[in-house]
């Protein structure tokens, strides 16, 4: 019973160590990937090749039964014999790239404060990286607008295409409003979908005052400031027509800003007939020359595929899920923003 005793307390050590190196292993692993994608993963999906499946796919379902089942088995016999020949192609060291010039597709669904740059300036550094002069890109771009810099920013990471001679369009399905449309006017050609909503090219700033209602409850609050235009507007203080007068200056300027930028960008646009802040559809902007061509993305992408090969570029960030609750939240509130600039800004249908 002793030896029985000690024998089983040996193999509990043997697990316990056994146990305890993997629990180290694995944490050692986890880490170091960690910090290899701690900034995202980059995602490519070849768009020509779903396409094409979809449409073999469509193809296959008006077949009757047998001949559906001499498809699929001649489809299967095609994948096996395409799957050893790369197979003996990787064992040669051979690589294999097509014939056509390669579409890169990118995706930006703009927030208020635009932070989806993060992803965009990765994606464009990617894109830059592999480039050829032939290859061209497709951004499809969806934003009402928000914050300049953000923007401002965003529509920077689009000249660097510009910059170094990539065939840039942007085609708009929904709306490119205001900061939406100062990236898309970056592009070589913009396409927009009939009813998608263009323009806006215009500043807006509003800001809540408090002050009668503090007054009326005998509450002071002294604002302290060193510079005479540090704070032109307060929440909780008594504004000046001095500091009202500023802040429409700035206003102002930051307007004439961006008129420059989209006249510089596309210096045959009438930009004072267009720099109202209003916005127009899809075919009243191509009369008014804020767009090129009227057409949705899936009609543009699906043209596109006869003489390119389409790839969707895309940036994922890994959140931790303390940031991932806060992203949500986050992006209900933005989502509550837009539903009001929705019905202030745009009739509804």
């Amino acid at each position: 019973m002793d030896f029985i005793a000690n024998y089983g307390l040996f193999l509990a050590k043997i697990v316990t160590v056994v146990v305890a190196i993997a629990a180290i292993a694995t944490i050692v692993v986890n880490v170091a990937q960690r910090k290899k994608h701690q900034r995202g993963e980059l995602r490519l999906t070849n768009l020509s090749e779903q396409y094409q499946e979809m449409r073999e796919e469509m193809q296959a379902a008006r077949l009757d039964e047998h001949q559906q089942k001499l498809w699929h088995k001649g489809q299967k016999k095609k994948h096996k014999l395409e799957a050893k020949q790369a197979k003996a192609r990787a064992k040669r060291g051979e690589t294999v790239s097509s014939d056509k010039p390669t579409l890169y597709v990118l995706d930006f669904k703009g927030s208020m404060d635009a932070h989806e740059v993060t992803s965009l300036r990765e994606e464009i550094t990617a894109v830059l990286a592999v480039i050829k002069p032939e290859d061209e890109v497709l951004l499809r771009l969806e934003s009402p607008g928000g914050v300049v810099h953000g923007y401002g920013l965003a529509a920077s990471q689009l000249q660097r295409l510009r910059e170094n001679n990539v065939r840039l369009t942007v085609a708009v399905d929904k709306v490119a409003a205001s900061g939406g449309y100062m990236m898309a006017c970056v592009a070589d050609r913009i396409v927009a979908a009939p009813f998608s909503i263009i323009g806006s090219i215009g500043v807006v700033a509003q800001v809540p005052n408090f002050h009668r209602l503090l007054k009326r409850n005998d509450i002071d609050v002294e604002l302290h400031t060193a510079g005479q235009y540090k704070r032109t507007l307060t929440l909780f203080g008594e504004n000046t027509e001095q500091g009202r007068e500023k802040f429409r200056e700035d206003l102002n300027e930051t307007h004439l800003l961006f008129k420059r930028f989209v006249h510089e960008m596309r210096p045959a646009l009438d930009i004072d007939a267009v720099a109202t802040g209003e916005h127009w559809y899809g075919l009243q902007a191509k009369d008014k020359g804020l767009v090129d061509d009227v057409s949705t993305s899936d009609d543009l992408l699906i043209g596109l595929m006869k003489n390119h090969e389409v790839i969707g570029v895309r940036f994922a960030q890994h959140k931790k899920i303390m940031d991932r609750f806060t992203g949500s939240a986050a992006n209900s509130l933005d989502r509550l923003l837009l539903r009001w600039w929705q019905r202030g800004e745009k009739p509804l249908l």
